[in-house]
């Protein structure tokens, strides 16, 4: 089949930067999507995105779709005609309804007996045919919350469409798209080259718009030229480093067309204000990315990427320096002022400021988060008087100007603040360090004291919440709890705390008056502990042996963690699925003879064949063995050393009947299969791991 390059492009107004990237990834997914699902078959995919277009490249696409055998069936045979062999009304409704005479079926013999059918060959349709109707769908399902109508048009669009390019190899597709007519014409920069230009062919597509238009249409390629430039220019010019936030560098990228870094500088008398501040005002105001130096000191500079390559850089920088000037005034005032007032005497102000309608004020919460925090650092031997401070002043930051003017400073701030205030060290770190982590990845607290207010803030959260049941649905999480009890499990296992969930949550719960929910702690455990799928998931840990080790419910994050870990290292051992097999039919035997009611202590006088003394015997050393590495958490060790029961097991069930007629030597089989179970028990249930066969 012959096949063609297709390019179809929309050039619009500017795009937002931040959703720019979004827009281009499901623009190209959904064509594709649509030829997949079309059976027209291509090559690869290209996508192209700046401020003001986004396009897509088909590679080698088939000029048509395959055609495509079509069998209908219809009536049985037997139904279809009558004793003389004439058609019947239902065939020959069948047949008018396909548009065919009932000499023009077949026959298909089947197991269930005979049944006419229609076979016939669908022709496949032209891509040229089929192309427009695959862009608009693809265009209709972009994510754009919210779409704008402009002119006299009816079409809506996340910005107006000015332009669109739509070619199959050098033809052009004219049918409407967006309710303008498709051709072979692009535009340039607005600039630069403010006026169309042809794209003989979808190959030539980025060289016309690089080489005439001053525009580069890859996004990724934008991208590393502005990568490039910017690090280049640090080094070049002040012998930094420039720090590139990946974040920073997407909107960057998507603002320009014909991206050019520039340096420039500001007053050295604003390096007083902490670094922080100064970042923020140039990162999310003016998209600058700021120079440190080589010992990580920040540099009175910034570098700017301008979209367009001016004849007088200078003037460009001149005014990009006055712009932040003012912006770092505003840094330095709000910095000045705030240190008058210490963050002790903020606390009232926390007061009027609503955390939820029905558990009450920020200050509230803090008052809550202070005990709790106390009863936490004094379980991980942390100094509870510093946590109890720490947690009271956490949530002043929010009042201060720099904080109100720059969101994303909270608790960095308060970290600055409380140091000015001179309170203790440990204090000032834990006022930043409650907040983390903030995100998946992100650093732990350094501190105890940040360990405590972390875990304590997180947990009212969570208790207060799900008490009044409010707890997070598929769709909303508006107090981010899922993130809320990942932070927590992963302070709790990565620095090896010896919290447990329950204990926490039940000090969480008496803090409160208003829960109307039964249970609170123990639901909102539960919850947490499901949030352990995914995190080990996320590790290469299988949903298996988490599931195994969350039939036990420990609570302590730690010890979950460890069991998990050493259930992963058993998975790994030759004798695991037999000894899971092994234990999923002990469990089986002994729910069906009582469960619970069967106890574990073995007579030895009662055990009559060889095969069940071993395993007694082997029971008895390993139990003597692994119960002091229980006691010690060594769960790997333990169930390293169980791994050896495996010849035992298998002998026992070789050649003993458990279910003797005689019940006292019954019951004597059925604890020595009690105590051998309930040996694994100590660490999972290992019943629910893959077996062999």
């Amino acid at each position: 089949m012959a096949t063609q390059d297709f390019l179809v492009e929309l050039g619009t107004e500017e795009l937002p930067p931040k959703a720019l990237k979004p827009l281009s990834d499901a623009f190209t997914q959904g064509i594709a999507r649509g030829l997949e699902e079309a059976g027209v078959e291509f090559a690869t995919v290209e996508s192209f995105a700046a401020p003001r277009r986004l396009a897509v490249r088909i590679r080698d696409l088939a000029d048509s779709q395959q055609d495509k055998s079509v069998e209908k069936r219809g009536p049985a045979v037997k139904a279809a005609f009558d004793d003389a062999g004439n058609p019947t009304r239902a065939l020959t409704g069948f047949a008018t309804s396909l548009g065919v005479t009932p000499d023009q079926l077949d026959t298909l013999e089947t197991d269930k007996g005979a049944w006419v059918v229609y076979r016939t060959v669908e022709q496949g349709k032209p891509t040229v045919e089929l192309m427009p109707e695959l862009v608009e769908q693809s265009l209709a399902s972009l994510p754009i919350p919210k779409r704008m109508r402009w002119g006299a048009h009816r079409t809506e669009f996340v910005r107006p469409v000015h332009w669109v390019v739509m070619l199959f190899g050098n033809k052009v597709i004219e049918t409407p798209i967006m309710g303008l007519n498709p051709g072979n014409k692009t535009r340039g920069h607005r600039f630069h080259c403010p006026k169309s230009l042809i794209v003989p062919t979808p190959n030539d597509y980025e060289v016309v718009l690089k080489q005439e238009g001053y525009v580069i249409a890859d996004f990724a390629e934008r991208r590393e030229q502005i990568r490039a430039g910017v690090t280049e220019l640090a080094e070049k010019e002040a012998g930094g480093k420039a720090v590139i936030d990946e974040d920073l560098l997407d909107e960057v990228t998507a603002l320009n067309e014909w991206p050019v870094p520039l340096m420039g500088r500001f007053e050295e008398r604003f390096l007083e204000v902490p670094a922080e501040a100064l970042i923020s005002s140039m990162k999310e105001h003016q998209k600058y990315f700021h120079v440190v130096a080589a010992d990580g000191e920040m540099l009175p500079l910034f570098i700017t990427v301008a979209n367009i390559e001016s004849k007088d850089p200078s003037q460009v920088i001149s005014g990009n320096e006055k712009v932040i000037r003012p912006r770092l005034s505003d840094a330095a005032f709000f910095y000045e002022t705030d240190r008058k007032t210490k963050l002790e005497d903020r606390i009232d102000a926390l007061k009027p400021i609503v955390f939820q309608e029905k558990l009450g004020s920020i200050y509230d919460k803090s008052v809550r988060v202070s005990a709790l925090a106390r009863k936490i650092a004094d379980a991980i031997g942390s100094d509870p008087a510093l946590a109890e401070r720490a947690a009271m002043l956490a949530k002043t930051d929010l009042v201060t100007e720099m904080v109100l003017e720059f969101t994303d400073l909270q608790g960095i701030m308060g970290q600055y603040y409380a140091a000015n205030d001179g309170e203790p060290e440990d204090v000032a770190k834990a006022l930043n360090e409650q907040y983390m982590p903030r995100f998946a990845g992100d650093d732990l607290p350094t501190t105890l004291t940040g360990c405590a207010i972390a875990i304590a803030d997180r947990l009212d959260s969570l208790v207060g919440l799900f008490g009044i049941n409010q707890p997070p649905s598929g769709t909303r999480d508006p107090f981010a709890l899922r993130r809320a009890s990942l932070g927590v499990l992963r302070i709790i296992i990565e620095r090896e705390l010896p919290l447990d969930l329950q204990t926490c949550c039940e000090w969480a719960e008496e803090n409160f008056t208003v829960l109307t929910e039964q249970n609170t702690a123990s639901t909102v455990v539960n919850y947490m502990l499901e949030r352990f799928r995914a995190h080990y998931d996320e590790q290469g840990i299988g949903a298996e042996v988490y599931l195994a080790v969350h039939a036990r419910r420990p609570t302590r994050p730690l010890d979950f963690d460890r069991r998990v870990k050493a259930v992963e290292a058993f998975r790994q051992l030759p004798e695991a699925q037999a000894l899971a097999g092994a234990n999923k039919r002990v469990s089986n035997i002994l729910t069906k003879q009582g469960g619970d009611s069967i106890g574990e202590t073995v007579d030895a006088s009662l055990l009559q064949d060889s095969a069940e003394k071993a395993l007694a015997e082997q029971v008895d050393q390993q139990s003597a063995k692994v119960l002091p590495l229980f006691e010690n958490g060594d769960y790997a060790s333990a169930l390293s050393s169980l791994a050896s029961l495996r010849e035992s097991v298998d002998s026992f069930f070789d050649e003993v009947m458990v279910m003797a007629d005689d019940e006292a030597i019954r019951n004597n089989r059925l604890a020595l299969l009690n105590r051998l179970r309930n040996l694994f028990l100590r660490v999972a249930d290992i019943s629910l791991l893959p077996t062999a066969g």
